[in-house]
């Protein structure tokens, strides 16, 4: 159970969770808490403290003062504790997992799944920062036009200090070791700012990495309020880097971070192109596991399906079929379909729905609704006025619009605001390569549905969808910087010269 046997330390006796600083867990001197809402019952199910910018300005003071310490550290001892903290995010799955199914609503078993990628995620880490960290580069100056060898250049990676972490509601645990893992094995410190909704789990996870054995103030976990601290924190100025996975947020945090280095996912409207040659069967499947899985609240979800005329009747009818046998229900019935996050996440996408509805949408099922929990809904015939055509609704609702030609879907895909990723079905690959080269987004899924990872594949957006690449290794690059040395000799010198 969450917050009991090894994890018992992390809850206060008025049964609110603390947050992480120094290498232990406190109460705030606020002495306010944050109600996390249960999806499923739409009653508060966990607090977590409410922190104050004293406390945010302490622990990243702590954490900029450990980081010169953890930078002395050899890469392979940083590996070691990495590799203990993955096999504790494994061994302790159950109470993580019960978290992100009374927190966010997420399947148990997919829940499970996500501990374990996690544990995954941040052993591979150890492994590739150990490798990519381990190497730097060698220059002689006569390469250059008009120079003698008389300069030898040592290049190396070194860290950038302290990385501000914000991951969202819907990986609060895989998203945040993405960021956690790559920071730590480069010799930053880490300052996680979990979201919400996913706070509690993201807490257990922090305390894998304290049993772990990390220096205290290397890792902080700060809970509370974005209106209080959130400014506060991506703002500060001993923060020296920010990862941040979300929404709009993310642009408001770019205008005002300042220079430093940002890595940012904020969100897509991935279109998936069906030609009139596709396997219908196989474009399908991927439609309903891209569209509708975790109930469609993915950033690397189906968005909006174009699909050629001469095949778009079959296609939905194969379509309808399939959503015809999701189920849908409670989280901890491993249900297909569960309750989005939050009450006004459902009326946003029941505002899309009516909209749609308006403009003469065709409607596949019967919308419906109980609460936070929406049922699947497939609408055909959408026309590019309406605004289930353009807006990310972040939820089981997918529409499909019908195009004459290649053409017109590559034009509706890059005339979005968002370019994360995208996908084509055809049998002919010369074809594929042409509109994945056309398409205006970070990644191109041929003959698959959008996905993010596997977790060291690259991963990123173009336009509003974000900037810099993610993936381990391009994660681990982005959390460094070059520092070079040049040697000056006397005289020009020639290797068997």
């Amino acid at each position: 159970m969450a917050g009991t046997g090894v994890f018992a330390e992390l809850v206060d006796g008025d049964g609110v969770f603390k947050y992480y600083s120094s290498g232990e867990w406190k109460k705030s001197s606020s002495g306010k808490s944050v109600p996390i809402i249960n999806p499923t019952t739409r009653q508060p199910h966990f607090k977590v403290q409410a922190c104050t910018q004293e406390e945010v300005n302490k622990l990243i003071e702590e954490a900029k003062t450990a980081q010169k310490s953890w930078a002395k550290t050899p890469l392979w001892k940083r590996a070691e504790l990495l590799h203990k903290a993955a096999a504790l995010l494994k061994e302790h799955k159950v109470p993580i997992a019960e978290c992100l199914v009374k927190e966010i609503a997420k399947p148990a078993k997919d829940a499970a799944t996500e501990a374990v990628r996690s544990g995954d995620l941040v052993s591979y880490c150890a492994e590739e920062g150990v490798r990519v960290l381990g190497e730097g580069k060698f220059m002689v100056s006569d390469s250059f036009p008009g120079n003698e060898r008389t300069k030898y250049c040592l290049t190396a990676k070194i860290p950038l200090g302290v990385i501000l972490a914000i991951p969202p509601f819907n990986y609060p645990v895989n998203l945040a070791v993405s960021k956690i893992a790559p920071a730590l094995i480069a010799g930053n410190s880490i300052v996680l700012k979990p979201p919400t909704q996913g706070a509690v789990a993201a807490l257990h996870m922090v305390h894998c990495f304290h049993l772990a054995g990390f220096p205290k103030g290397l890792i902080s976990c700060v809970t509370g309020r974005g209106s209080e601290i959130g400014d506060f924190l991506t703002m500060h100025p001993m923060v020296n880097c920010i990862s941040f996975t979300g929404g709009d947020t993310g642009i408001a945090i770019s205008k005002k971070a300042g220079m430093i280095p940002l890595q940012m996912e904020l969100g897509g409207k991935d279109a998936c192109i069906i030609l009139d040659d596709a396997d219908l069967d196989l474009a399908a499947a991927n439609i309903v596991k891209g569209g509708f899985s975790y109930s469609g609240q993915r950033c690397t979800a189906v968005k909006v399906v174009l699909v050629m005329e001469s095949v778009a009747n079959a296609l939905v009818e194969k379509v309808k079929a399939k959503v015809a046998k999701l189920t849908v229900g409670l989280p901890e019935d491993d249900s297909d379909i569960t309750p989005v996050v939050t009450e006004s996440s459902a009326n946003f996408i029941e505002g899309l729905v009516v909209d749609a509805k308006q403009k003469g949408a065709t409607f596949c099922q019967e919308y419906r609704r109980e609460g936070n929990l929406i049922w699947p809904l497939l609408l055909d015939n959408v026309r590019p006025d309406m605004r289930i055509a353009w807006e990310e609704p972040f939820g089981p609702v997918l529409p499909v619009i019908r195009i004459t030609s290649v053409e017109e879907g590559i034009h509706h895909c890059n005339a979005s605001n968002f370019g994360l990723q995208g996908c084509v079905f055809t049998r002919d690959i010369s074809k594929a390569i042409l509109i994945s080269d056309a398409m205006e987004t970070g990644t191109v899924q041929i003959n698959s549905a959008p996905a993010r990872g596997p977790d060291h594949f690259p991963f990123q957006g173009l336009k509003d969808s974000g900037i810099g690449s993610q993936g381990i290794t391009n994660s681990i690059n982005m959390m460094t910087k070059i520092k070079t040395t040049v040697i000056n000799l006397p005289t020009p010198s020639y290797t068997m010269g």
